[in-house]
């Protein structure tokens, strides 16, 4: 079975590697052109591109499917089955109507919840209890595709996004690989229909979302540090000095919201609207991460 995969970052990748592995016979590579990064402004690579160059797959980097040639050049890859992980593009119609066994995406959330383009980290944001990846069969309309099965995991009580993403990216490898062996096996690989009343969408996260309202209670607040990280990071001012909140933890405690309660052997105790979280590990502007009762040691606090 001829597969084309499309992909981006480091989830991707992982899917990529595992299909490779199991012997798929991936004969083109699609993801994102190369952008500038760094001090330097350096051109870098995608995990995807990086992962097929070193397998001598072709890759293909079109800003988009809006010229003819770009889509012949799809068309040429007679490819059965088209894969995507996390592209970062919608595919036209005239791309889904390619391959003979259609396009299968691995989207990181129990679908029809959190559509988008951030699910892992609002499942966070949230305070979900559990969430999962789906592979899905891909349609016009966003990550609205029948449902062609899902793996579930728990979302443990202080796990970032990050974190979370690391476990979802081989769990989605292995759903991918599962459902591509299905379609080689000539399994039609049936989905069953999103149920709009259950749909949520999980909107691109921005930077206006990182200062902590100390009026939320404990629990969201610690849901807030671990959605957003490890970007755009929860931030906080104390003192007049703007700091990133890397990680927290909810704690027996209370007072007035934002009130600096006491600096601990494990960290700086503030309050909440209902209750108090410690903040574990912060980031000064222009500093380096660090444990906060390190940081206060050398920059005295006044409570």
């Amino acid at each position: 079975m001829r597969v084309v995969f499309m992909g981006t970052p480091d989830i991707a990748a992982t899917c990529l590697k595992r299909i490779l592995a199991d012997g798929f016979e991936v004969v083109g590579v699609y993801s994102q052109p190369d952008r500038p990064k760094g001090r330097g402004m350096k051109m870098i690579f995608s995990p995807v591109k990086e992962v097929a160059l070193a397998n001598n797959i072709p890759v293909f980097q079109p800003e988009n499917f809006r010229a003819d040639e770009d889509v012949d050049a799809l068309q040429q890859l007679k490819p059965d089955v088209i894969a995507v992980v996390a592209y970062g593009r919608i595919l036209p119609q005239r791309v889904l109507d390619i391959p003979t066994c259609g396009c299968i995406n691995i989207h990181a959330s129990l679908l029809p919840q959190y559509r988008g383009s951030a699910p892992y980290q609002w499942a966070v944001l949230d305070g979900c209890k559990e969430t999962g990846v789906s592979a899905q069969h891909m349609v016009r309309e966003m990550d609205a595709g029948d449902v062609i099965d899902v793996e579930k995991t728990c979302i443990g009580e202080n796990e970032t996004a990050g974190e979370l993403l690391d476990r979802l990216a081989v769990l989605g490898a292995d759903l991918l690989s599962r459902v591509l062996t299905r379609a080689a096996s000539g399994d039609e690989c049936c989905g069953c229909k999103q149920r709009a009343e259950d749909v949520t969408f999980a909107p691109m996260l921005d930077k206006s979302m990182c200062p902590i309202d100390w009026t939320k209670t404990a629990q969201q607040v610690h849901n807030h540090v671990r959605g957003l990280h490890p970007w755009p990071v929860a931030t906080m001012e104390l003192q007049g000095q703007k700091f990133k909140v890397h990680a927290t933890r909810i704690v027996e405690d209370s007072g007035k919201p934002g009130e600096i309660l006491g600096l601990t052997k494990t960290g700086l105790r503030i309050a909440c609207g209902e209750g108090a979280v410690e903040v574990i590990q912060l980031q000064a502007e222009g500093g380096k991460r660090m444990a906060a009762p390190d940081y206060f040691r050398g920059h005295p606090l006044q409570i």
